[in-house]
């Protein structure tokens, strides 16, 4: 597999986390968003992008997912049909719950052009991510993991979301970041934040 990515962390610190869960050999190319070689793929120019052969896949989600679907011994995507169900909820929370909030306030602080910011909306981004993290909170069970007894791509994404969160300077409660603190310990995700890993 190849993935795209930025030299800086990015969603695509996702995947590169998951094919490192998974112990699948990938190609990490480091590219920018003007790229002309990313472009033909993505001509949004965004990252991440995970080529497997033809198949071309955006979206940290699906790129996970997929890792995980290829890899099945991995766990990292349930083959039960209501952990699956389970599964895909989190996802989707994440990416259009817990998430927007913060690419929100990103882009009215830098992600924009000036002209098309509204500092106002920062307030009402902050107030929003709070009403879906303790969404989170209130439906977190008592194990480590989301779904099921194991690690899985829905662990990890929340437990980046959540690291992305802090980084961000939104307000994540200690019950929160004490769920995310072992899965972001794991050895996976450091080799995935090495250089040319």
């Amino acid at each position: 597999m190849r993935l795209y990515g930025f030299e800086r962390p990015t969603r695509a610190t996702r995947v590169r986390w998951a094919l490192e869960e998974a112990g699948v050999a990938y190609e990490h190319v480091v590219a920018s968003p003007h790229d002309p070689e990313l472009r033909a793929l993505n001509p949004l120019g965004k990252v991440p992008c995970l080529v497997d052969g033809e198949l071309v896949l955006t979206e940290s989600a699906a790129c996970c997912t997929w890792v995980g679907t290829r890899s099945p011994d991995s766990g990292l995507v349930p083959t039960d049909p209501h952990e699956r169900a389970r599964y895909d909820m989190w996802l989707s929370f994440f990416t259009t719950e817990l998430e927007q909030p913060m690419w929100l306030k990103a882009k009215q602080k830098f992600a924009w052009p000036k002209e098309h910011r509204c500092p106002e909306a920062i307030a009402g981004a902050e107030w929003d991510f709070a009403r879906s993290a303790a969404f989170m909170e209130h439906h977190l069970g008592e194990g480590p993991f989301l779904v099921g007894e194991r690690f899985t791509c829905a662990d990890l994404i929340g437990a980046h979301t959540l690291s992305w969160a802090r980084i961000a300077k939104f307000e994540v409660s200690d019950r929160l970041r004490a769920w995310a603190a072992p899965h972001l310990a794991r050895p996976a995700l450091a080799r995935a934040l090495m250089p040319g890993a």
